[in-house]
């Protein structure tokens, strides 16, 4: 930070405080992903909190240390871009309710600075709409998945 004694003073001395103001603040993390549009970017479902998606496959990964078991998801390809990326499918058994080519709807599970939450490796998505209906409730048996 600039100390009192080392401020500009003079006539041309705002240019360079207005300067050191900008520098000052891009050095922030949030501001600086916020004035580069880093997140329409780099992140795959762009700037919208959720995303529709079509199921390419079902899969399961390891948990990363040191947790055990396997992680289920589902390799889904975005409507809005044709992105192909991972969503996290929660709920135990809630995969079995997911078939190939259904229509899902996924949303960022949450992660700090667009990543990964906890052991589970490498998965930014989670799943929470199969067919138009939440899939907490396809999995609870309060409503049926619809026929596409």
């Amino acid at each position: 930070m600039i100390e009192v004694d080392e401020l500009p003073n003079g006539e041309f001395a705002a240019r360079k405080l207005l300067r050191q103001r900008k520098h000052q603040r891009l050095l922030k993390k949030w501001l600086k992903r916020r004035k580069l549009k880093l997140k329409a970017k780099y992140d795959a479902m762009g700037t919208v909190p959720r995303a529709k998606a079509i199921v390419l496959k079902k899969d399961a990964v390891g948990q990363k240390q040191p947790h055990s078991g396997q992680i289920k998801l589902v390799k889904v390809q975005l409507i809005k871009n044709g992105t192909v990326v991972g969503a996290f499918v929660p709920g135990d058994g809630s995969v079995g309710f997911i078939d190939e080519h259904d229509e899902v709807t996924i949303e960022g599970m949450g992660g700090s600075q667009r990543g990964q939450m906890g052991c589970i490796p490498g998965l930014k998505y989670k799943v929470v709409e199969v067919n138009g209906v939440n899939i907490q409730l396809v999995r609870s048996g309060r409503k049926e998945k619809p026929k596409r």
